[in-house]
């Protein structure tokens, strides 16, 4: 018992140490966004990828960006309440690899956003891609602008859809 208990501590260490891991990589960017670009500078890095400092008052895609101000304390209560569930169940399931890494990056990029919207009221985006291909979707074929923390949580959900197909396919 003594001995599960401990595994059981290790591995949610190991899956809290790389969302913070995020966390802290996330921040990090932002800062040198933050102290390096002005609002709505734009660099050209390659043919398709920009560096750009874009404040997102709204989630994903600016969903709600247009909002009065309430979406700000709403997405960070949505975070913060994810964060807790993530805890919750990287202490259940912190022995399933690909279940626990998926919760972990969508443990530090919720957190690093989070942390965006309680310091500035915005969360800091600055990755950019563009491809004449997205045009008929995103205007001027320019893909929302995102940061490490969403791209966390894309891996994290990706890795969760990836855990469940393995799930299903075993019970077969």
């Amino acid at each position: 018992m003594a001995k599960a208990l401990s595994s059981a501590r290790a591995s949610l260490t190991l899956w809290l140490t790389l969302a913070v891991f995020i966390v802290v990589l996330d921040q990090f960017t932002k800062v040198l966004i933050l102290g390096n670009y002005a609002l709505g500078d734009s660099v050209g890095v390659t043919s398709f990828f920009n560096v750009v400092r874009v404040h997102n008052t709204g989630a994903a895609f600016s969903f709600l960006a247009g909002a009065s101000g309430w979406q700000r304390w709403f997405f960070t209560g949505l975070g913060l309440v994810a964060t807790v569930a993530i805890v919750w169940m990287l202490r259940r399931h912190g022995h399933q690899r690909l279940f626990a890494f998926a919760l972990s990056c969508i443990l530090g990029g919720a957190v690093g956003n989070v942390i965006d919207r309680l310091l500035h009221g915005y969360v800091v985006d600055f990755l950019q891609f563009h491809w004449r291909w997205l045009e008929p979707v995103f205007p001027g074929g320019y893909f929302p602008a995102f940061n490490v923390a969403d791209a966390a949580i894309t891996v994290g959900a990706a890795a969760l859809i990836l855990d469940e197909l393995r799930r299903v396919r075993q019970a077969r």
